[in-house]
C-alpha cells in the first residue's frame, strides 16, 4: 500500500513541497532558504551552465530567478487558495550590475495580496556581500 504525500495546509507548505519537485527550479539549482508571511529567500549557487560569457551569469538565468522569487513570495504564508494553481501574469526586471562566478540570493516580498492577484518585488543580491545585482517586480495569480 502506498501513501500519497500530505496535502499542504498553507501557501508556505505548498512552496516547500513544490520547489524541490519543479524541473526548472532543479535545473537552475535554486534552494529554499526561508519563507515568512509574504516573503521568501532562495539561493542560486553559481554554476558554469548558467553563464553567458566568461564567468558572468546569464540575464535569462537572473530573470528566471525573479520569476521564481515572485511566485514564492506570492504563495508564502498562511493563505492557501481553493485551487492549487498559479501563474506569473506580468514581470519586469532591471539589471543593475553583473554577477561574476558567485552565488546569488533571491529575496521576494509580497507588497499586496488581493483575492487572486499579488504584487511582488524581488531583489537579486550577491550572497557574499549583498550587492544588488538586479531588481524585479511582478504580478502573480494564485488559485
Amino acid at each position: 500500500m502506498t501513501t500519497s504525500p500530505p496535502l499542504p495546509r498553507t501557501g508556505s507548505e505548498a512552496m516547500r513541497l513544490f520547489l524541490p519537485q519543479s524541473p526548472f527550479v532543479r535545473y537552475m539549482g535554486i534552494e529554499l532558504v526561508d519563507l515568512g508571511e509574504g516573503s521568501a529567500r532562495l539561493r542560486m549557487p553559481f554554476r558554469e551552465e548558467l553563464v553567458t560569457v566568461g564567468d558572468m551569469v546569464h540575464g535569462g538565468a537572473l530573470a528566471g530567478c525573479v520569476d521564481i522569487g515572485i511566485m514564492a513570495a506570492a504563495w508564502a504564508g498562511a493563505r492557501l487558495p481553493e485551487h492549487m494553481r498559479g501563474v506569473t501574469v506580468s514581470m519586469s526586471i532591471d539589471f543593475v550590475q553583473p554577477a561574476h562566478a558567485e552565488s546569488i540570493d533571491i529575496v521576494g516580498t509580497r507588497l499586496r495580496a488581493g483575492r487572486h492577484l499579488s504584487t511582488c518585488r524581488v531583489d537579486i543580491v550577491a550572497t557574499e556581500d549583498g550587492r544588488l545585482i538586479a531588481a524585479g517586480s511582478g504580478t502573480y495569480k494564485v488559485g
